[in-house]
């Protein structure tokens, strides 16, 4: 009886953290062109209704970039906001709200 309720809760969390890797994700890459190769990577999640994600790369120059961000949903309005870093060194950042 002890084994089949450990091989039961075993898979229960098994299950739950399969649930939560399911909300979450990674992408990364490169791409060749006429000036070299740029490289980038990102990952984010969502639970609960909101998400958030990071991310960033290095041109052909070698010059990197970085941006991260969040966005939520509640009531009919959506919210997105995030920040970076241009491959200038200039930083920028965002926020829109949108209702139905």
């Amino acid at each position: 009886m002890k084994k089949s309720i450990g091989t039961l809760l075993l898979v229960a969390a098994l299950s739950a953290a399969a649930a939560v890797d399911a909300n979450a994700w990674t992408r990364s890459g490169s791409v060749t062109g006429p000036r070299g190769t740029a490289s980038f990577g990102g990952s984010g999640s969502c639970s609960g209704g909101a998400c958030s994600w990071q991310g960033g790369g290095t041109g052909p120059a070698g010059n990197s970039w970085s941006r991260s961000g969040s966005a939520s949903c509640s009531g009919g309005s959506c919210t997105r906001q995030g920040q970076g870093t241009g491959p200038r060194g200039n930083a920028y950042s965002y926020s829109r709200t949108v209702t139905r």
